[in-house]
């Protein structure tokens, strides 16, 4: 819980946000940690059944998504987010997340998503303010590609991306020139504005609804890519995997930690819709 209050601080969390230990007791050990983006039914049974090749579960979960952000009145096992409690909790399994503060930390989602798709020079597309070491944080990242064009440029992306059922979507020219780009992990509409401030070619981002994607490319660029939520965030998973493991190394002890790679989209499959207008 240390390290992650030093890497990702509870105060840069949204004022809205809920970050922090949700279930378990700060003083119990630790040996095992799983890395996960949601706190779901199929993460807590995970941590349950352990790492491989040993038969007690995991000591601690940590997770990106909040589980219980909007609150919640009564938690009976029959209710999914009631389930997961009482399961972690009947098997001393610690759950702990790290939200906007993630979001927004150099080293965390936004500039894993940024590492993976090849961004140089990156800086905040929305700064929020400085870390302990000086340097700037805030949502998203923009920086520079070597110059390539959107359709190019989107297959990359699709290639590196971490596989799910939703694909990658494209909107505007694919021959347009595409030299400097703007990402968000997760949903990213609301720093639509942000992206064409930036003077970026392209957006990447997840969860772009209809109507704000379509106002934005009638004005013009950037072009926009739209992912899944959970494949544009779980890429800061293993970049939190070696930061945990690099520490407890320095430390001199002995602490698992393993990703999870169960896909935790809502969706499951895709098709391609075929019909035409009559």
């Amino acid at each position: 819980m240390a390290l992650m209050e030093s890497w990702y601080p509870a105060a840069t969390a949204q004022s809205w946000d809920r970050v922090g230990l949700i279930v378990g007791d700060p003083a119990a050990p630790v040996r095992s940690i799983l890395l996960a983006l949601d706190p779901t039914e199929a993460i807590a049974r995970q941590a349950v059944a352990g790492p491989a090749g040993n038969a007690a579960p995991y000591d601690m979960v940590i997770t990106h998504h909040p589980l219980l952000l909007r609150g919640a009145s009564f938690l009976p096992t029959s209710d999914p987010k009631g389930a997961v409690v009482t399961t972690l909790i009947r098997h001393d399994i610690a759950l702990f997340n790290a939200h906007t503060n993630a979001d927004v930390a150099e080293g965390g989602v936004a500039t894993a998503l940024a590492d993976l798709i090849g961004l140089r020079d990156t800086v905040p597309l929305e700064p929020c303010g400085t870390d302990a070491k000086g340097r700037q944080i805030g949502l998203g990242r923009v920086g520079t590609v070597p110059e390539t064009t959107l359709g190019a440029f989107a297959d990359h992306v699709a290639a590196v991306l971490p596989a799910g059922p939703t694909g990658l979507l494209v909107g505007g020219d694919e021959a347009t020139s595409v030299r400097r780009v703007a990402v968000v992990g997760g949903a990213g509409d609301s720093a639509l504005d942000a992206a064409r401030q930036a003077d970026a070619d392209v957006y990447l981002t997840a969860d772009l609804r209809h109507h704000p994607a379509s106002e934005h490319l009638e004005g013009g660029r950037p072009a926009l890519l739209c992912g899944s939520h959970w494949a544009t965030e779980s890429p800061w998973l293993p970049v939190l995997a070696r930061r945990l493991r690099g520490a407890a190394a320095d430390a001199r002890v002995e602490v698992r930690v393993e990703v999870s790679t169960i896909v935790t989209e809502p969706w499951t499959s895709h098709r391609i819709t075929q019909g035409e207008l009559a």
